[in-house]
């Protein structure tokens, strides 16, 4: 796995629960965030819904639920997203990722394929000290068609300067995993590096 730059010439990662541990951080923003709004959304269904952005989760739930929301869908998601950025000071990278990112730092380019919006993945990066180690940041708000549909990985790619088929891609969701997959590039269930894969992860 510290050798990719021999058999691929890009490495696209997700970010969140991929190369930084931010999905308890962003439950806990979500449920807080949602309850004002009479939404419930369980742990369980968050994790199903790893890589979706924020806005077509306000979407579906809300519907899903038949909850007539009083502020505005942005609105709402750009304020769980604020809430989520006021409780990620804490939040560490995960090891067994970022030491492959970082063994392929300059050998190879790099992207970040995101279904948080763009800046804020900045931020997380940029906490991390990590956010020069990539080209191009693409996050939700990049694409019209966000995970599982291909395009975020093939705008990252696109964005690198290689072939989407020559891209080894990195996820923690199978939402994410179709998407790279759609995209024509090998993935990687970055789960299984820390001994816990996916239950019928498509690979």
């Amino acid at each position: 796995m510290h050798n990719l730059h021999q058999r691929y010439d890009g490495l696209v990662f997700d970010m969140d629960g991929t190369l930084a541990d931010t999905m308890p951080t962003h439950y806990n923003a979500w449920s807080q965030s949602m309850a004002l709004h009479g939404i419930e959304f369980s742990e369980e269904r968050f994790y199903q819904l790893g890589g979706v952005p924020a806005l077509h989760i306000v979407k579906m739930l809300a519907e899903e639920q038949d909850v007539v929301l009083k502020e505005s869908i942005e609105a709402i998601a750009h304020a769980k997203e604020e809430l989520f950025i006021e409780f990620a000071s804490n939040v560490q990278p995960i090891a067994e990722v970022m030491a492959i990112a970082e063994a392929h730092r300059g050998l190879m380019p790099m992207a970040i394929a995101t279904g948080s919006e763009t800046w804020m993945a900045e931020k997380i990066l940029t906490a991390l000290g990590v956010l020069d180690w990539f080209g191009a940041i693409v996050g939700a708000g990049c694409v019209n068609q966000p995970k599982p549909a291909p395009d975020t990985f093939l705008l990252a790619a696109k964005r690198i300067g290689v072939d989407p088929g020559r891209c080894h891609a990195f996820e923690d969701t199978q939402i994410g995993i179709t998407a790279a997959q759609s995209a024509g590039m090998d993935v990687v269930d970055v789960n299984t590096l820390r001994g816990r894969p996916l239950e019928g992860a498509g690979l």
